[in-house]
């Protein structure tokens, strides 16, 4: 495996660009990977491994992942049924040349993707909601604010629209994560993390990586998470290590000068590697150079 797999589900701050630099990091030879907290799934996506377990707390992204694992022969339909759906809405596809007009681009330079396809946008949002059809789920994380899924108290899903469009970036990382799962034995759960390792049972040639929500970071997905939780991973993590399993920890100790004193209180017992990365928020684009992302593990032997 040579090229570096995009995840079809394009989540901000997943590690799609990271795995050149982790994949070093693994184990040479990998029995069974498994992922707790798979969210878009660009690192089993990057792995060599002869099976794959992946699970994430988040029911939505799972049924996701399910979605594309269901046509792993039938990849050519799963396009043609999204593009129909694209086309009953009169969404702009770039893919296959419904552009904006041009005078639309030009009176809304950085903005005309989002004011072609709002009023689409929430038609197809409204449909969901009511239907709950799963294809109309991945079109909206497509066509949606910086690919997020996000549901009000209600229950709705309520993400605004984005200025963003099914182009050939989407369809080559949706050929993409369908050819690898139509090759590879992956298996998806949905459940805690704990309950997912504590049913598992792991070899000594199997591996195990972990990227929790940040307790750093103030985006949906980590608000759950707080330092009570954080501890309780470490804690697994010890044992899991003193029983001889390998175990890989993606986490971010700095960020905006703050420090993550739990983590970094526990990792020096480890291999503690820097991890080069512009971590960027859901909430503030900037770069942030005083952030500091870390790759924590207990393989001694890495790959050069």
């Amino acid at each position: 495996m040579t090229k570096i797999i995009r995840s079809p589900f394009f989540y901000v701050g997943d590690k799609y660009k990271l795995m050149t630099q982790l994949k070093k990091l693994f184990p040479d030879s990998i029995d069974t990977f498994i992922e707790p907290f798979v969210g878009g799934g660009s690192v089993f996506l990057n792995t060599n491994a002869k099976k794959y377990i992946v699970n994430d707390i988040e029911t939505n992204i799972i049924d996701l992942h399910k979605l594309f694992y269901e046509y792993k022969d039938k990849k050519e339909i799963f396009i043609e049924e999204l593009i129909e759906i694209i086309k009953k809405y009169e969404l702009s596809c770039s893919f296959i040349g419904i552009t904006v007009p041009e005078e639309l681009k030009k009176k809304h330079v950085k903005t005309y993707y989002a004011k072609f396809n709002k009023p689409a946008y929430l038609d197809m949002r409204d449909e969901y909601n009511s239907s709950k059809d799963i294809k109309l789920l991945y079109l909206l994380l497509i066509y949606g604010f910086n690919h997020m899924i996000r549901f009000n108290n209600s229950g709705k899903f309520n993400l605004p629209v984005g200025n963003v469009d099914f182009n050939n970036n989407v369809y080559t990382s949706i050929n993409n994560y369908i050819d690898f799962v139509s090759q590879e034995n992956i298996k998806y759960h949905n459940m805690d993390y704990i309950e997912f390792i504590n049913n598992l049972k792991i070899g000594e040639d199997d591996f195990i990586y972990f990227d929790p929500p940040y307790l750093l970071s103030n985006s949906e997905y980590n608000k759950m998470w707080n330092e009570e939780k954080e501890q309780e991973l470490y804690n697994m993590i010890d044992v899991l290590s003193s029983k001889g399993i390998k175990f890989g920890l993606s986490n971010l100790l700095i960020q905006k000068d703050e420090e993550n004193h739990i983590l970094s209180n526990w990792m020096d017992k480890y291999n503690v590697y820097d991890i080069k990365s512009n971590y960027i928020s859901y909430y503030d684009n900037s770069i942030k150079k005083s952030n500091k992302e870390v790759y924590i593990t207990n393989v001694k032997e890495t790959t050069t």
